[in-house]
């Protein structure tokens, strides 16, 4: 008997776009999955939220405390607009990442689980991270898992979100780690400009490589780190603000950047021998940096429809919050560096 669920995923990524909401029907034909992606919408954040969600690592523990009941209640309100004449069985929701100290055993994400399942009445599974880093994962990436299920046939995957991370898929084995800094750069550089980002890359193509800043960006310590590993908003505010923060031309800075992230992406995808790689997240609009990635590296970027491209991360906890409730495997530890897969996530019912 075929199983069909439907289920909102929401995430809420490092680049601060806002909340990104997917209802999903999933169906299983044998041992695989299926999945449509039946509505989406991005819910953009107050200013004042977003201000404070940009300064969330200042925060002392009740404004964190205030901030995370304050993006529960944003999250449900826009699940409960959402869900109107829908069928959704539950909400699976990211979060928004605060702390990711995985070596210190911890990693944080924002957005109360009970007050959205309160408010938009449906169970909620969230905090899908700390099991995984509780077994001395990473707690990162996650998505993998929901690649190979869902995606099956690509070789490899590469979001360009606020960080760039990526997966590969060619042996039984998955692998996947953060890669470097992506939107979270691009986009700061862009607000400098006076804009709320780089249309198409066509800013940064203006500019010229500053060869001195790619070669600082290039030579910080984590990129000498072999995977597992992650990244979160901190190590971007200490190692990487301060170099992109110069007096240079914001064009000229905005372009090294798009250099510095093209030569890693695509020297990770030919140190994996990768043909072509599925790509996704906002960076993926980037024309400029997606052309750049092809040029500098072996691997061809496919690009899916917009839909998927802006949406996939949604799609996926989605499935993960099914499996969870399910209680089935959705953390693999091929993936983070965990002593054992695990099934992560809390689950709030409504009653």
């Amino acid at each position: 008997m075929e199983d069909i669920e439907r289920v909102i995923g929401v995430m809420s990524g490092s680049s601060l776009d806002g909340v990104d909401l997917a209802l999903c029907l999933f169906e299983t034909h044998g041992k695989g999955w299926t999945f449509t992606i039946e509505k989406a919408e991005t819910v953009p954040y107050a200013d004042t939220l977003r201000e404070r969600l940009l300064h969330i690592t200042e925060a002392d523990a009740l404004d964190l405390a205030r901030l995370h009941r304050d993006i529960g209640i944003t999250i449900g309100t826009a699940c409960k607009e959402f869900r109107q004449g829908t069928k959704a069985r539950l909400v699976a929701s990211h979060g928004h990442t605060a702390f990711h100290k995985p070596d210190e055993g911890l990693t944080t994400q924002v957005g109360c689980g009970a007050h959205i399942a309160a408010i938009s009445g449906l169970p909620t599974v969230c905090d899908f991270r700390t099991t995984d880093v509780a077994l001395g994962g990473q707690g990162a990436p996650l998505v993998p898992f929901g690649e190979r299920m869902l995606f099956p046939g690509h070789q490899a995957f590469v979001n360009l979100g606020g960080i760039a991370n990526i997966s590969i898929h060619l042996g039984k084995r998955p692998l996947g780690y953060d890669v470097c800094v992506c939107n979270q750069a691009l986009n700061l550089l862009a607000f400098e400009a006076g804009m709320s980002y780089d249309d198409g890359g066509q800013f940064a193509r203006k500019g010229q490589v500053d060869l001195d800043l790619l070669a600082k960006l290039n030579g910080l310590p984590f990129f000498s780190q072999q995977p597992p590993r992650s990244l979160g908003r901190e190590w971007f505010d200490e190692q990487v603000r301060p170099l992109i923060g110069g007096k240079a031309p914001v064009e000229d800075r905005l372009r090294t950047v798009v250099e510095h992230i093209a030569s890693l992406v695509s020297g990770e995808l030919d140190r994996a021998k990768v043909d072509v790689a599925l790509f996704t997240g906002g960076g993926a609009h980037n024309a400029f940096l997606i052309e750049r990635i092809g040029a500098m590296g072996k691997a061809r970027p496919e690009v899916p429809d917009a839909r998927t491209v802006d949406f996939k991360e949604a799609v996926i906890f989605a499935f993960l919050g099914l499996m969870r409730l399910r209680g089935e495997v959705n953390t693999l530890a091929s993936v983070t560096g965990a002593t054992r897969n695990s099934v992560g996530g809390a689950i709030y019912l409504t009653n």
